[in-house]
């Protein structure tokens, strides 16, 4: 059997992808192993629930580094590298990395967004996409580069826009996909399947999509 790909995935909080994320790695054939959940604040709920699956865990505090992002990353690296870790996922890492760790990581690192990039790049996405009356929404697992939400997208899964919908009722249908979207994407990329060809991310014989809202460019 192929070695399993070491993988980090930082949170900033309650760790809900995470958690889908870990669900996956549990059997012994997902491409990823999870080595260590690593958060930027010590009040992450996600830590907890990382320790109780028998996760390494580790924190790197960002506040005392104030303005010095660099200095953060460097000590959040000391982290990943003790841990031997391949890959990594954010999962509600609510920190924009510089160009120095998103290019040491190029390739390997992958983020969830809550919208169809490049719509709706950012925060609050749930709200401007009521407040611009499109029909669909959704999410998008991307490659990350220095460009906040501008890698190459792996895959998305689309809901539509319901009658009546608020933030929440939104968030929720969208959540839900998420957590079967962000699993697939990396054990494509654990896997290598993934190749880059002009800036965009071409997969090589993913797996078929379970369900009609998972998408992925290519397939």
């Amino acid at each position: 059997m192929t070695a399993r790909r070491r993988t980090a995935i930082l949170i900033s909080g309650r760790g809900s992808n995470m958690a889908a994320l870990l669900a996956a790695a549990a059997d012994p054939s997902y491409p990823a192993e999870i080595a260590l959940v690593l958060a930027n604040r010590a009040d992450a709920a996600g830590l907890a629930r990382a320790a109780a699956a028998g996760i390494p865990t580790a924190v790197v505090e960002s506040r005392p580094f104030g303005k010095d992002r660099a200095g953060f990353e460097a000590a959040m690296s000391a982290e990943l590298d003790r841990h031997g870790v391949e890959l990594i996922a954010l999962a509600g890492f609510m920190r924009v990395l510089t160009e120095g760790f998103t290019s040491a990581w190029a390739g390997r690192m992958l983020n969830i967004h809550p919208s169809l990039l490049p719509a709706f790049p950012g925060l609050d996405t749930h709200a401007r996409a009521l407040a611009a009356g499109v029909r669909l929404h959704g999410c998008s697992v991307h490659l990350v580069t220095p460009g906040v939400d501008e890698g190459p997208i792996l895959a998305q899964a689309a809901v539509p826009i319901l009658e009546g919908d608020d933030e929440a009722a939104l968030a929720a249908r969208v959540l839900e996909q998420e957590h079967r979207l962000y699993p697939a994407a990396l054990a494509w990329v654990a896997a290598g399947k993934v190749t880059l060809q002009d800036g965009r991310a071409v997969i090589v014989a993913p797996p078929a999509p379970t369900g009609q809202a998972l998408r992925n460019p290519g397939c």
